[in-house]
């Protein structure tokens, strides 16, 4: 058996890539499942009424059914593509922390698909919840994979930002907290607790006393919307409030590596700053239109990107310096350096 070198592979690199891609659909499916309310238009699993899966007939794919089998689809496509990832990773790979990543993302998704399972069968929305965070942790292990086998990961002149590793990566664990907030209020299935924004029922700080609480209500009820407690407008209060710090911490961190002339991490951190831009506006746009699946799910997909490109600027950061191989690279490698070079 060849020994694995510790060097990088493209067509690993690439590989884990699409899987991330697909894993970012696999979530945008799930969130049109929750926001349409068809978690429960397959009410059996793993089988679809009955028939297999694989052979449920196209022409029953209709409604809420097509939503949420399409999910299972792909998540059974995503759960192929890890174990083929995590036997390659195995089989090529030389550093031990690598081939561990790829097997924690080998078992993460297996506990995904059986939270997903046991979401239908028991009836749990905390279930829901649970499944919604995995995907984002699942998603994160397959970004961290996709670039440590990647050419840039070996390169020498990938910028050490020290200053910078701590503020990335806590605002990327608050983008992770503002993900499952979000995921919270979604396997909710209630009516927004807010319908207006940037206020809260015209006041910056809502009043939650029993009084105004029924005033609430009574306004909500008159209008068909179910009722809520203070819970539920704290809840999205505190998503309102995450909302700022992110934006507040994905600034300062682009001001910092600017400051420190990091260019590969100056454009991250653009993209980042885009990315902050257009959620906000999705979050906002989510309130007005009541919550409308399209919206909500761009959201959710938005805030997801977000969350790879943080761990990508954090496993960046925090890259260990001697990244590249000690020995004498192979002439794949050389070969790699030199395409690579401008």
């Amino acid at each position: 058996m060849r020994t694995p070198l510790a060097e990088p592979n493209a067509w690993l690199s690439r590989f884990a890539w699409i899987t991330a891609a697909a894993t970012l659909l696999l979530i945008c499916t799930g969130g049109m499942v929750t926001s349409k309310g068809a978690g429960l238009a397959v009410p059996d699993w793993p089988t679809s009424f009955g028939y297999n899966m694989f052979l449920f007939p196209v022409s029953k794919w209709v409604g809420g059914i097509f939503f949420e089998h399409v999910h299972r689809l792909i998540a059974s496509t995503v759960g192929f593509l890890t174990i083929i990832l995590a036997l390659w990773a195995w089989r090529v790979e030389a550093r031990r922390w690598v081939r561990s990543l790829a097997l924690a993302a080998l078992g993460a998704v297996i506990v995904q698909g059986v939270l997903g399972g046991l979401r239908v069968t028991l009836l749990q929305d905390e279930i829901g919840i649970f499944h919604a965070c995995l995907a984002q942790a699942f998603l994160a292990m397959l970004i961290v994979l996709a670039l440590a086998t990647s050419p840039r990961w070996f390169a020498r002149d990938l910028p050490n930002a020290d200053e910078a590793r701590w503020l990335a990566l806590a605002v990327t664990a608050m983008i992770y907290l503002q993900l499952a907030l979000g995921a919270t209020m979604r396997h909710e299935h209630r009516d927004l607790a807010i319908f207006d924004f940037p206020t809260a029922y015209g006041q910056w700080i809502p009043d939650t006393s029993d009084a105004h609480l029924a005033q609430i209500n009574q306004w909500r009820n008159v209008r068909a919307f179910s009722e809520v407690t203070a819970f539920h407008i704290r809840l999205q209060m505190a998503h309102r409030f995450g909302a700022v710090l992110i934006a507040v911490g994905v600034i300062a961190f682009a001001l910092r590596v600017r400051r420190a002339a990091r260019t590969e991490l100056n454009r991250l951190s653009a993209f980042w700053i885009v990315l902050l831009c257009a959620q906000i506006t999705l979050g906002a746009w989510t309130i007005w239109s009541n919550k409308a699946a399209d919206i909500a799910t761009a959201h959710l997909a938005v805030g997801a990107t977000m969350l790879a490109t943080g761990v990508s600027l954090c496993a960046l950061c925090f890259r260990p310096a001697r990244a590249i191989p000690l020995a004498q690279p192979s002439p794949r490698f050389q070969a790699m350096q030199h395409a690579a070079a401008p």
